[in-house]
């Protein structure tokens, strides 16, 4: 697909570029899906769009430089204050014993 660099788009089809990020529709997903994948594979984040809006975006694996580290999590210590769960061993051995197990189905 040639690329115009003047208008910063490609002149034939829905798939159109802006500088260095490229937006296709759910309609651009199903028909050109190559194309998509070969922006990806150039380093390209690819913006999807839904009914004109953005809705995801797909990016080459490896491009998210910064890891967060597991205890940065929102998720992370949710469950600290629970007394029930202070030993997770036990708790997991009072979960899958036979007796708990059994009330679960009466």
């Amino acid at each position: 697909m040639p690329f115009c660099p003047a208008s910063g788009r490609a002149p034939q089809g829905s798939v159109y570029f802006e500088i260095d990020i490229m937006k296709a529709s759910i309609v651009d997903l199903r028909y050109r899906m190559k194309d998509v994948l070969r922006a990806v594979e150039r380093g390209e984040p690819v913006t999807v769009l839904y009914r004109g809006k953005e809705k995801a975006k797909i990016v080459p694996i490896g491009s998210d430089k910064s890891k967060m580290k597991i205890e940065d999590h929102p998720a992370f210590g949710m469950w600290k204050d629970r007394e029930d769960m202070k030993d997770p061993v036990e708790w997991v051995r009072k979960l899958r014993s036979k007796r708990r197990y059994a009330q679960l189905f009466k």
